[in-house]
Formats: C-alpha cells, structure tokens, sequence
C-alpha cells in the first residue's frame, strides 16, 4: 500500500476509534507497536504463504486498555484464510489500540490448508465460540467484539442465538454478511428451475463444501437460523454492506432487522466508491465504519471518502 494511503486510513480510522477519549494514561503494546498496513498484493501472499499469520493480530502481549476494554475478534471470509482477509483491518485496529485476535476455520480436505470456510457452518461456529473464550481467558474480559466478512459476518449469528453467545459479545460487526443467503446473481434460482441444483448441492457437499450450499437462500440452514427474527437481545448489531455486492445476492439480504440493529449501505456515504464484495476488505470507507462501530458507534458517523477498495 502506498504510503500516504496507509497514512490517510490510519488517520482516519484512529480519528474515529479515539474520538470520545482525548487522552490514554495506559501505552498497551497494541498502541507501541506500528503494524504495517497490507493492500490486494500483500493478501494474495499471505494466502499462499501466510495462511495463518497476519501483522496485528495475536500478537499475544496485548493487554485491552482503558480506551479499548474489549477484544476484537475477526472472522474470514469463505474461500480465503485469516492471513489474507485481515491485512488491512488486523494491523489498522491494532495501530489504533486495539488487542486483536483472528483464527482460521472451516478448513476440509479441499482447502489445502488455506481455502477456509468450506466446512458445516454450526461446526464453524463451535470453533469460533472456542476461540472467542480462549481470548476471553487471556485477556481478562467478559465480551470480545466481532468482526466478520461474508461468511465471517453470518455464521457468528449461529454461535450467538444457538450456542450461548449472546452474553459473550459486545458489539457484532458484519461485512458483507451472508445473513439471508444468496442467489449467487440468480444461479441458484436457476438451477432449481432446471431441477439439477439438489445434484449440485449432494456434489458440494460430498466434495466437503457444505457452507456453499448452507450459504443459499433457500437453503434450510438460513430458514432455521434466522426463522426466530433476526437478532437477539445483548449484541450491539452493526452490517456494513455495497450495492456492489454480486456474491450476496440481492445485496439486501445482508442487512438485519432489529432494535439493536444498524445497516449501513456505503454508496449513501460515498456515491462514488465501485467496491465490490471481496474488495471491501481493504475500501478505506468500510475500515472507517467498523472502527466506528466498535466505538463511538455514532449512528450519523460519515466517512473520509477515499482509498477505495477493487471493485471486485
């Protein structure tokens, strides 16, 4: 990432997660430490070598500070690894103060190690609720915040209304989440129209990609799991989602309905902004209204329009 970009997003982003505290008594490694700050090349690396590894996260000296009590805990994609999807948020947050923690999941025999995200989405999220009290123990805190992109942002939902989440977390913040599923652009009407997506689904699973047939909309895992309404009293709700969007399709069935629920759409902020889907992990806007979703949380916040992620 080019160095002013780097410098413009972590300004803006520190801005924003310091913006009720005007001054820290307490220097925690976190907020010592200078993380680099990765881009589109740097996530292609970590993914082929860098799989399980990422600058920011489980630095394992961080200790939550008093502008910053809570953990965050960040949760990938489907298809990619911890390495890859948080080069930017990891290292951002953590430059901002933030004890950081990621961990890789849903790996089967098809993910050579780090293609994660393809395994059953209720054993995903076992293993998430494992990690979430890991970072619990080490850290000393009651709550973790979640961050979680596509599926990161849906399955985290499962691990909070089934497996006792709900008291365990601060503030849930979704990326592109895919809550109400997908009709990947349509595919999945079409192949129940043509009467072969039954084959297809048998074929994924069999494959070991269970969470590309969970993730469809009309799969009966989306119906079971958001069936009850779609939030549940404790969390602090927080979608962040592009018209863009041409995974999670319509881009609508991102946003949650609720009294705890805020869904921002980037577009009416920054009109301008192409992101995609994938991109959003790096757009310089998105990175914006997460910090400000783990605090101050306002509901009017506006982002510094700039550093666009790709429009993939």
């Amino acid at each position: 990432m080019p160095q002013s970009r780097r410098t413009s997003l972590r300004r803006a982003v520190i801005g924003t997660a310091t913006a009720a505290t005007l001054s820290v008594s307490v220097m925690t490694p976190a907020e010592a430490a200078e993380y680099p700050v990765g881009h589109l090349s740097q996530a292609v690396s970590n993914f082929f070598f860098s799989p399980g590894r990422v600058a920011g996260a489980n630095t394992g000296d961080c200790r939550p500070s008093a502008a910053h009590p809570t953990p965050v805990v960040l949760v990938h994609a489907t298809g990619v690894n911890l390495g890859a999807n948080w080069v930017t948020v990891a290292p951002t947050l953590a430059n901002a103060g933030y004890c950081v923690y990621a961990f890789n999941y849903g790996m089967t025999a098809l993910s050579a190690g780090r293609i994660g995200g393809m395994g059953d989405i209720p054993t995903s999220a076992r293993t998430l609720a494992a990690f979430v009290d890991q970072v619990r123990a080490a850290t000393g805190s009651a709550q973790v915040d979640l961050v979680g992109h596509s599926q990161g942002g849906m399955m985290p939902n499962y691990y909070i209304k089934r497996l006792g989440g709900a008291a365990k977390v601060r503030r849930f913040v979704a990326i592109a989440p895919s809550n109400h599923g997908t009709t990947l652009s349509g595919l999945v009407d079409l192949g129940t129209n043509l009467g072969v997506l039954g084959f297809t689904n048998f074929m994924l699973t069999l494959a070991g990609a269970p969470s590309l047939v969970q993730q469809q909309s009309s799969s009966a895992f989306i119906k079971g799991l958001f069936g009850d309404g779609d939030t549940v009293p404790g969390p602090r709700y927080t979608v962040i989602e592009t018209v863009n969007d041409h995974v999670v399709t319509p881009y609508t069935n991102a946003f949650l309905s609720g009294p705890n629920v805020r869904d921002v759409t980037i577009q009416k902020q920054c009109p301008n902004d192409p992101v995609g889907h994938i991109g959003m992990f790096e757009d310089g806007p998105t990175v914006q209204n997460v910090a400000n979703a783990l605090g101050p949380d306002d509901p009017n916040f506006q982002p510094e329009c700039s550093d666009y992620g790709t429009a993939l």
